[in-house]
């Protein structure tokens, strides 16, 4: 998939709801403030002088604090201090300073604890949920936290002001309704003080005319601030701008080159789609400075797939199934990709892993007619015609689920209604056996025989 932004809109890292999105996803329009690492501790007067000499793998702000990595040190059955308890205690530490480091930390330890009750579905805080003991709900801790923000915003604490914005844009801080309106001076005020990602978002703000006038100059302005700090996400946009003369950067191709390496070389699980566009160049060549080389592309896919590139990690799968991109046949590796990409969501990825388990990979992978069944009905799920016209095949010949005629029936109509030839043809079939005619469909032992069995390169009737 590719990471161009025309035309789409960015998800936040925090929904509506304040879960996290699943990663192109969306997802590369919004910094993960989960990681581990840390802002720096010491505290400037100018946190322009603080952000403007740090490169944007150092900006992200402080994990919220929470017994997990303490509950993998010590065991599952130890006894901890609970939320509601931790709460407390730091809440009346908080009230002891002025320290904005401390009362960000403390803001975002509240939003993950009513994350987690939200999450586990504690409306009225039983007994089992993480605030029990606490006088506050979830919507009262997300209400104090955003306060807090507000209130380091208005010190211009950068962090608070990324954090305040994100929550705005997303919808988290306004009952599920993106408000740009308020996001966008927020992202402008952090950038100003040298904060990468928050360049990056108001880049995108300019560039889409989110809460501000369009402006591709004011854009490219801000991701050229933003990619300065090697920010994959700004330096990917900017060089497909370049190559594709897009944003008024014409006739700047070698430009376009180094961002998009520069890019690679910075890329992460939220911003990865560098290597993937820098290897579809080198699969054929592209100018005078990147000539074609299958190996090095597949050497860049497999630095986007493992860092969750849906996109590159298909491109692997059929790789390695039909030893393409001076890649070896190898099933395992092939199985091992498509995984990747259909965990993401691609329902191609998925369909690729139900012909897999149709005619199995020994000794690597055994047929397995049940769990090809359910990657078909994923992939319908979502649309695809012929996951569709796949799941109505199963259901007829009872191939991996329950033999059900009327259900094969309707997956056979939603398939036809997207245009599917085969679906029309199937049931034209049974249409003409339900009226007598000696064109009988055939059994689960006939199907198998003439589409599955015999066929052993996987061309068999769910592809």
């Amino acid at each position: 998939m590719s990471s161009d932004t025309r035309g789409g809109r960015p998800v936040s890292r925090l929904n509506a709801d304040g879960t996290s999105s699943p990663g192109e996803s969306p997802r590369r329009y919004a910094r993960d403030l989960s990681s581990s690492r840390k802002s720096p501790g010491s505290r400037p007067v100018s946190y322009v002088d603080l952000l403007n000499d740090l490169p944007y793998a150092q900006q992200v702000a402080p994990a919220p604090l929470n017994n997990s990595q303490l509950q993998l040190s010590v065991g599952t059955s130890a006894s901890l201090l609970q939320t509601s308890k931790t709460l407390e205690m730091y809440r009346a530490n908080v009230k002891k300073t002025n320290d904005p480091a401390v009362q960000y930390e403390f803001a975002l330890f509240m939003i993950h604890a009513a994350r987690q009750t939200d999450a586990a579905g504690y409306t009225d805080r039983p007994t089992s949920s993480p605030l029990e003991g606490s006088s506050s709900s979830s919507a009262e801790l997300i209400k104090e936290a955003k306060h807090i923000l507000q209130k380091l915003s208005d010190r211009a604490y950068p962090f608070a002001q990324y954090y305040l914005g994100d929550g705005y844009s997303s919808g988290f801080f306004n009952k599920g309704k993106p408000d740009y309106d308020k996001a966008f001076p927020l992202f402008l005020a952090a950038s100003k003080h040298g904060h990468a990602e928050s360049s990056y978002r108001a880049a995108l703000c300019y560039e889409f005319g989110w809460g501000t006038a369009r402006s591709y100059a004011k854009a490219v302005q801000f991701f050229r601030t933003a990619a300065s700090k090697n920010h994959p996400g700004a330096a990917t946009r900017l060089g497909k701008a370049c190559l594709t003369n897009d944003m008024g950067l014409v006739n700047r191709y070698r430009e376009g080159v180094k961002w998009l390496k520069r890019a690679q070389e910075s890329a992460d699980f939220q911003y990865n789609a560098a290597p993937f566009e820098l290897g579809l160049l080198h699969v054929t060549g592209y100018g005078d400075d990147i000539f074609k080389d299958e190996k090095y592309a597949a050497q860049l896919f497999t630095q986007s797939a493992h860092l969750g590139h849906e996109g590159a990690a298909m491109l692997l799968g059929e790789a390695y199934e039909h030893a393409r991109l001076d890649c070896p046949r190898d099933p395992a590796l092939s199985v091992h990709y498509y995984n990747i990409a259909a965990q993401a969501g691609n329902p191609l990825a998925m369909m690729a892993l139900c012909a897999w388990y149709i005619v199995g990979a020994e000794p690597v992978m055994p047929k397995n007619e049940p769990e090809a069944y359910e990657w078909a009905k994923k992939a319908a799920d979502l649309g695809l015609p012929k996951a569709e016209y796949a799941c109505g095949y199963f259901t007829e010949m009872g191939i991996g689920c329950r033999r059900d005629p009327l259900e094969a029936n309707v997956w056979y109509v939603r398939a036809a209604d997207q245009g599917n030839e085969l679906a029309k043809q199937r049931l034209a079939i049974i249409r003409a056996a339900a009226s007598g005619d000696p064109g009988i469909p055939m059994t689960k032992e006939q199907a198998k025989s003439k589409d599955l069995e015999g066929n052993h390169k996987k061309e068999c009737i769910v592809m």
